[in-house]
């Protein structure tokens, strides 16, 4: 397994996971529950940004590894999966909103993992949708997460679970259209992007 600064960031957002999730259970005499939303958002904040960082870095100095390729999207996985459990688990947004993206994270990972064996990878890709899928959900956590009003009379947690709502209709329309790629690419026929 290499050891550089991507992966060490990367491992830094597996590490911060049990953090984030304890600042929720703490008791209100050691973290007041607005301090712990503001805590906990702040903690999913800096695994957004090693997510981001830890790919730019890989890139920018030539570290890009297997492992990494492997660890990277296994620690935004667990992160996301883990806040959107916690949320229901808080009474902030929808189970079946949850179930949703995590049901599709888990479908096109083991997708993803086939068309590798398959030697197909570049086949099911990260696309646009994809990544405006995430940015809907990433938008709608950290608004879950910090639960105090941020626009005067608008509710956040009502604005965290329309974002959720765009969330998943994205989730499902990305995985449809990753499933469409993967099908064409067995059949033989390429897929305008």
């Amino acid at each position: 397994m290499p050891l550089n600064l991507p992966i060490l960031l990367t491992w830094l957002r597996v590490i911060l996971i049990p953090v984030f999730i304890g600042v929720f259970y703490l008791p209100d005499s050691w973290l007041s529950p607005v301090a712990q939303n503001i805590t906990g958002a702040l903690i999913f904040a800096v695994a957004g940004i090693t997510d981001w960082l830890d790919g730019f870095l890989a890139r920018r100095l030539g570290q890009t590894s297997a492992f990494g390729a492997f660890l990277d999207p296994v620690a935004d996985k667990l992160i996301v999966a883990c806040a959107l459990i916690l949320l229901v688990d808080q009474g902030r947004t929808y189970a079946w909103l949850s179930m949703i993206i995590i049901g599709r994270e888990i479908a096109i990972s083991a997708l993803r993992e086939w068309m590798a064996e398959m030697g197909r990878r570049s086949s099911v890709a990260v696309a646009t949708l994809g990544k405006l899928k995430t940015t809907a959900q990433m938008g709608a956590i950290m608004l879950l997460l910090w639960k105090q009003p941020i626009i005067p009379g608008v509710s956040t947690l009502f604005l965290g679970n329309v974002l959720m709502v765009i969330a998943a209709i994205l989730t499902l329309w990305s995985m449809v259209y990753y499933l469409r790629m993967a099908a064409r690419e067995f059949s033989g026929k390429k897929i305008a992007n």
